[in-house]
């Protein structure tokens, strides 16, 4: 049976540019509009996918190989959708996710520079041809974006990255919202907090009436 992707969302986004706070102005819609829902995340979503999320994000005295990195992410995608996503749009529920796909090909692609095609590839053999309905790409300038992901303390391996590699991060998700711009759908988050919900209830409003 062919699963529709209709009522899954990701949000996606550079570190610091607002995603936590997203995922909760989505679930808060979702609440809102009686609307039955999952809210997970990756890499992780599941047991097993969360301890790849631990290896993926921790540092560690070997260098991960860019090749390595791209494997576990695409490892612990397979176990998130297989145990998680599908099994809950089967039964007809929302699924909002903390980052999916588009982040590989702006972190590994873009962050990494590793050739994107490699990624497509990889995209196509173990999701073939799935993806969200609806992404919603947060974009704010890599500056602003850092001085927030200072204020965190801890930073993971990912966070630690200089300036340059969030700046090919952001320009590859821009890129693919060009390209794909009937599912993605930008907001920008260098404002304030209202205007950013309101932006995204505007987009899930228009959604939402799409699908009637």
């Amino acid at each position: 049976m062919e699963i529709s992707n209709q009522f899954f969302i990701s949000i996606e986004g550079n570190e610091g540019v607002g995603k936590t706070t997203a995922v909760q102005y989505v679930k808060q819609f979702l609440n809102n509009h009686k609307k039955d829902f999952i809210a997970t995340r990756e890499p992780g979503g599941t047991p097993v996918a969360e301890q790849i999320r631990a290896v993926l994000l921790q540092e560690h005295d070997e260098p991960v190989a860019k090749d390595t990195e791209l494997l576990l992410m695409f490892a612990a995608r397979a176990q998130h959708v297989a145990a998680v996503i599908k099994p809950a749009l089967k039964q007809n529920k929302w699924v909002v996710s903390d980052r999916f796909v588009d982040a590989s090909y702006a972190y590994q692609g873009g962050g990494r520079e590793m050739d994107l095609q490699r990624i497509a590839e990889l995209d196509k053999w173990v999701l073939q041809g799935f993806k969200p309905g609806l992404t919603l790409l947060l974009d704010a300038p890599v500056d602003v974006c850092l001085a927030r992901v200072k204020g965190r303390g801890d930073l993971d391996r990912f966070e630690t990255e200089k300036s340059a590699f969030f700046e090919r991060v952001r320009q590859v998700y821009l890129d693919r919202a060009k390209a794909e711009s009937q599912r993605f759908k930008l907001i920008n988050t260098d404002c304030d907090l209202g205007e950013v919900k309101s932006q995204i209830d505007a987009v899930l409003d228009r959604y939402l009436q799409g699908l009637q």
